[in-house]
Parts: structure tokens; sequence; C-alpha cells
């Protein structure tokens, strides 16, 4: 299934994510514009990494489509996987490979010609930094430098969508910059998408272009920071307190939510 969308690489219809009588992601619709960094915020259990697993592959929905670069994900996972980069909020690689090590084996599963990936490689090695460290053994490296090689290893094929999930996670500072940096110019001169989830308000707010908001496996709010200050009626608020004020909930509403999450149960204590 194939379907022709020159604004969007991504479209989520009624999506949804149960574990029992939970539900994790509950009905959720969303459009990700092409060339843009998108924000999807939300509270601790949200459903936000679930709904980005879902996107990457990684997790199965229980029902709904998923559709990446006009191809349902149900009906060619490969494809839609080959035009997609991850990176996780914990790096997650092969500790007795050298850094070089692994982002050939990554060039390898992509199917890059030699020249290619290590020309890419090069670059990207450059890039982040690490240069001078891609000949030595993953397990040596802190968690900061292994976030880098995760981040390496994502870019490398030139994927048309980037879902990243808590970013800056073990970033010192100069990584925080970089990255930062590096989401303009991936989309401002490469047309990358960048699907982002992170509890880092400021960063969102410096580098959305849209934002949406999920609370108990819903988007409450979305739009851009001006449109969701409007929403929120806080005119001239951060995004820290335009977040707080959108799910804001009394104690009785978080009982409603809680109730149908967990198909009208008392959860145990």
């Amino acid at each position: 299934m194939t379907e022709q969308n020159s604004e969007h690489i991504v479209s989520l219809r009624k999506l949804r994510k149960q574990y029992g009588s939970f539900t994790a992601v509950d009905g959720l619709n969303l459009e990700v514009p092409i060339g843009k960094v998108f924000g999807v915020l939300g509270p601790n259990g949200a459903g936000k990494t679930t709904s980005l697993k879902m996107i990457t592959g990684l997790l199965e929905p229980t029902s709904g489509t998923i559709i990446i670069d006009g191809v349902d994900t149900s009906v060619d996972p490969t494809y839609t996987k080959s035009v997609t980069g991850f990176i996780p909020d914990r790096p997650y690689v092969y500790d007795k490979l050298t850094a070089f090590e692994y982002l050939r084996f990554i060039g390898g599963l992509y199917h890059m010609s030699g020249e290619h990936a290590a020309r890419r490689i090069k670059e990207l090695l450059e890039l982040f930094e690490i240069s001078e460290w891609a000949d030595g053994l993953i397990e040596s490296f802190s968690h900061g430098m292994k976030q880098r090689v995760v981040f390496a290893g994502a870019l490398l094929p030139e994927p048309k969508l980037l879902v990243v999930d808590e970013p800056m996670v073990g970033l010192d500072p100069k990584g925080h910059r970089l990255v930062k940096k590096l989401f303009k110019s991936l989309t401002e001169e490469d047309g990358m998408t960048i699907l982002l989830s992170t509890h880092t308000l400021e960063v969102a707010e410096e580098v959305c272009d849209e934002i949406a908001i999920v609370n108990h496996g819903k988007i409450v709010a979305q739009g851009s920071l001006s449109e969701l200050r409007e929403k929120s009626g806080e005119d001239d608020g951060s995004l820290e307190q335009v977040f707080l004020k959108i799910t804001e909930e009394s104690k009785q509403e978080r009982d409603n939510a809680v109730s149908q999450r967990f198909g009208n149960t008392e959860p145990e204590v």
C-alpha cells in the first residue's frame, strides 16, 4: 500500500497500543510534516516512547495504521525501516567493536557501497568529534561518547526520517550545542524530518517547529509554540509554563483517566 503525500513523512491513524486492560496509546492521530523538527512532549507514562517505538517498528500496534513516506509499515516494513533512523534514550551499541567497525557494520546493514560508507563514516566521525577514538573499543567510551556513536550510526544511511527519544541524555554542554545546531541543519539544508521526544523543554522550545503534547495516550494539544500559548492562555509564557498549564488536571480528571486506561479497575498498589 503506497499513498502519495508530498506534505507529510509520517501519518498515524487511530494508533492504539494495549497491554492487557491497560491502554498505553489511545487512538493517536498525527501527521508530521516533511523537513521539520516535530516535538512530542508529555508527562512520564503519557505514551510518547511507546508511540515512537511503534513508528520505528520496535513495537507492533494493537490497532491503527502507520504510514511512513507514503508506505504502510504493516505492508512493507523493510522499506519504512530503511528510510528511518532511530536514536533511543539509551545508546545500544556493540561494546566489543571499535567506533569505526560499528559504523561500517551499520553501513553493511543498509547495503551502502564501500566507498560511500567510508566517506560518510569519515564525515560523521569528524562531525561528532570522535575521529581520535575511531579505533577504540566502544566499551571504553563514556555514556556521552556512546551517544555520539549512536547519532553517527543513525545518520550514516542519510534517512528521510530521524526519530529521537531524549537526545540530550548523557551529552555534555558542547554536545548539546552540537546536536541543536545539527537538527537545524539537517531539516533546513538536507530536508530531513526529525521526530523528537524530550523532557528538556528548553531544547524543544529552541529547535521544534511544531509540537504535540500527549497525555494519557492521547494528543491534548498541537501546534507551534505561539498556537500552544494561545490555547493555554499563557500569551507570553515559556514552553514549560504552557506545558504545565495544558497538562494540568483536577484530581477527578486524573482518577477518571486512570480508571479508563486500566479498564475501570483499581490499579494494584
